[in-house]
Order: structure tokens, then sequence, then C-alpha cells
């Protein structure tokens, strides 16, 4: 579908200012699939005369929408749809098994499977004294065949036996609980810092771009910490996603 083939219906009368109900709608249509990546937007003038706005309306909400990373701007091509971001809510489960919910067509490269004396800091998060063998995973996960998330975890050695070659083709959290664990709690904190060079060319973003930042720390049904996570997202394609309730 193109965007002249879809129905963008404005709201002259509503405090929200028109770029953004543009933007918002566009937005809605991307992430349902409606303009798939690869798609180009219609010539931004006849956009904007179609939907009786002024091209510095029009243009601000292309822009809106390519500073969230879902459209590029391509000399002698046009505005394009990139991707959608991944949102992901607050819960227990695993990005592998989130992304393949949401038609994501996850992969994942494991770039290091080893077994390495726990520093001070994961020796802390796993309960277990500092030096004490514990397995260490990194790995990148792909969306789209886009790199997502580096992802390092950290388990006691003793948990569950994990391969390299199941890791690429299944979830940490799936293979968990194949070998009988089951998760029951995370604490979880969620931030953001810079990029290093070595973590901006794995994700193929700029150095100093800034990053989604989440560890956390699982446990299973017996109160066993069996998992320390510290897993860096790319903020162009990737948000979480809460509920609030009011008291």
């Amino acid at each position: 579908m193109s965007t002249g083939a879809l129905k963008i219906p404005l709201d002259r009368s509503s405090p929200v200012p028109l770029y953004f109900q543009v933007a918002q709608q566009l937005e809605q249509a991307i992430e349902a699939g409606e303009l798939p990546p690869g798609a180009r937007l219609d010539n931004e003038i006849d956009f904007a005369e179609r939907l009786g706005l002024s091209r510095p309306t029009m243009r601000r909400a292309i822009q809106y929408l390519v500073e969230q990373g879902l459209l590029v701007r391509k000399r002698g091509v046009g505005t394009q749809v990139v991707h959608t971001k991944v949102r992901r809510s607050i819960e227990l489960t695993s990005l592998h098994d989130d992304l393949v919910a949401a038609g994501q067509r996850p992969r994942t490269d494991v770039l290091s499977h080893r077994v390495v004396p726990a520093d001070q800091q994961v020796a802390r998060a796993l309960g277990v004294a500092e030096d004490t063998s514990v397995l260490a995973l990194e790995r990148l996960r792909f969306a789209r065949d886009e790199p997502l998330a580096l992802m390092h975890n950290y388990l006691p050695s003793d948990v569950v036996r994990l391969d390299p070659a199941d890791l690429e083709e299944q979830g940490l959290y799936a293979l968990l609980r194949a070998g009988g664990i089951n998760l029951r709690v995370a604490a979880q904190t969620i931030g953001a810092r810079a990029a290093t060079p070595a973590e901006a060319r794995l994700l193929a973003e700029r150095r100093g771009t800034p990053l989604l930042t989440m560890t956390r720390t699982t446990y299973d049904d017996s109160g066993r910490i069996v998992e320390y996570a510290t897993h860096l997202y790319r903020a162009s394609m990737y948000a979480f996603e809460l509920t609030l309730l009011g008291r």
C-alpha cells in the first residue's frame, strides 16, 4: 500500500498539532505492516496537498518519523520506510520470543560462549563468591536482518548445559525452561548511555549514539538466582512499554 491509499483523517479542532496527527497515523501504518520496510512515501508536496496541509507541516511530520528511526530520506529515491520499532512489554520473556511474536524474524550470532571467573559485579549479582566459575554469553541479536541488541548473560555454571548452536536458534529462556528451570521473577533496571566505538560498530550505529540499557537478575521458583543479564538496545529500533495503574 502507498501513502496515497492510506486514510489519514485529521481533527482540525483538536489541540494535537496536525503534523503530529499525521506522524502518529503513519507510524501506526508502519507498525501494522501497511507500509512495510522499503515502501516509499508519496512526494511531500502531493502528500501535503492531498491532506490539505502546508508543506512545512508535512515536512515536520516526516522529519519527526525520520528522527524516530522509522523513515529515511535518500537522495534520488525519496522517503522510505526503514523498519518498525520493536516495542517490548515489561514481562519475564526473552527478546527472541518477543521478536518472533512480533513477526520480526530474529537471528542470533553467538560472539562468545565460555566459562570465566566471576568479577566483583557479576559475583554480587549472582550471589556467588568472586572468581567463582560462571558461564558468560555474548550474543548479537538481529531483527529483520538489522542488528538490534548486544546481550551479555551470566549464569552459574551448574544451572543448565547450553550449546552455542542452540543459542543461535532459540531464546535463552526457552532453553532454560527446556532444561527444567522454572523462571519465576526478575529484578530489572532500564537506563541509557552512549555507545562505545566497539558497541557502535556491532550495532551499526555511530560512536556516542544513545543506547537503551537493561540489567536483569532472574530467579527460579525456588528463589535461586539463575541469570544476570546486561543488554544494550538501539533506541531507534526498540522501546519498553509499561502499564501503570492508579491507586
